[in-house]
């Protein structure tokens, strides 16, 4: 449990699975304490497995405050922490998009695979679309997400998107320079 209650709620979208490279465990465990270190409270997926359960463990390991929202249909496939200071069972991924969303005041995006992208182009669009203001951070461990960088400017060479489309989203190549950003962000 926390000493202490959370000054902003960070909602991270990450893989269910741990991925190939060492590195993004390690950067989400790094992830999680950093969370706790700032006085910040984590909102993610409420999983157990993958970058989800690293970043989860690590920062209640470190004190912080978490939330955690899952689809019924995913306890099971998703290991349900149900350990985590706030424990949100949804209907359905839209309702649980929604309510993570909702209690956060910036996103940060891991890696991962297809759930993931689906979560950061929502609040990407979302952004686009003045919906909302809060920082989208992408932490681009080893060059993660260059790909996804790529395929933004591209849409915006090929028309499809203003070149401020690119102003809406930052990545970070550390945990150290993320959370220097996101406190720039929040203050």
């Amino acid at each position: 449990m926390p000493s202490h209650s959370a000054t902003h709620s960070i909602c991270v979208f990450c893989g269910s699975r741990p991925g190939r490279n060492p590195a993004w465990a390690e950067a989400a465990a790094t992830l999680g304490r950093a969370i706790a270190d700032h006085d910040w409270r984590l909102v993610y997926g409420a999983g157990d497995v993958g970058l989800m359960g690293t970043v989860a463990r690590a920062a209640q390991a470190a004190g912080a405050d978490t939330f955690g929202v899952i689809p019924a249909h995913l306890m099971r496939a998703e290991v349900g922490k149900r350990d985590l200071t706030r424990f949100v069972v949804t209907e359905d991924m839209h309702e649980r998009k929604k309510v993570m969303f909702m209690n956060s005041d910036a996103i940060v995006v891991l890696p991962g695979g297809a759930g993931t992208l689906d979560e950061f182009f929502e609040v990407l669009t979302w952004r686009q679309l003045g919906l909302h203001s809060r920082p989208v951070m992408l932490l681009d461990i080893d060059g993660y997400w260059q790909p996804l960088l790529a395929l933004l400017d591209h849409a915006i060479r090929e028309g499809f998107a203003d070149a401020s489309l690119r102003d809406f989203v930052q990545a970070h190549a550390s945990v150290d320079a993320l959370t220097g950003a996101l406190r720039a962000a929040l203050s």
